[in-house]
């Protein structure tokens, strides 16, 4: 949904503002992801790998369920970082005929190198900006953080 559909019938004022920040966050990620590729991670498995480190051990479904892509497609990824030595596949402790899938050490390291990089291209944006509007990015990514929490907890 990008500029064509940027009009709602009687849009409202949250209306027009989540439009703007969802399309401004797109195109901001877009741009940070090009350094996923300098560590040699395509976006879907660098997503993958964040899902996996963040969350900790998971099934294959539960992992397909959060990146919203079928099994096959998660067969795929998890298997690519596994020839990489950046996941492993695991039995589960309560039951070992579940397996599960993790990062490994070398996995954890990519992926923070791998945020670190965009990070670090983020904040040479904002370095750009007045003292007062980098308050203000600060008190936006407050109030995102809390928008977020609240999808969270409203799709349970």
């Amino acid at each position: 949904m990008e500029t064509g559909s940027r009009q709602a019938p009687q849009a409202s004022p949250a209306w027009v503002v989540a439009d703007r920040l969802h399309s401004a966050a797109i195109h901001l990620l877009r741009r940070l992801r090009v350094e996923d590729k300098a560590i040699g991670l395509s976006g879907p498995r660098a997503s993958a790998l964040s899902v996996i480190v963040f969350r900790g051990p998971m099934t294959m479904g539960a992992l397909a369920e959060a990146e919203q892509v079928r099994p096959p497609t998660v067969t795929r990824l998890v298997d690519g970082l596994e020839r990489r030595g950046l996941v492993r596949r695991i039995s589960g402790a309560a039951d070992g005929r579940v397996q599960l899938v993790e990062a490994t050490a070398a996995g954890r390291r990519l992926l923070q190198k791998g945020r670190a990089r965009r990070v670090a291209r983020l904040a040479r944006s904002i370095d750009r900006f007045a003292g007062a509007d980098q308050q203000l990015l600060a008190r936006a990514a407050d109030l995102m953080e809390a928008a977020a929490q609240s999808e969270r907890t409203s799709a349970r």
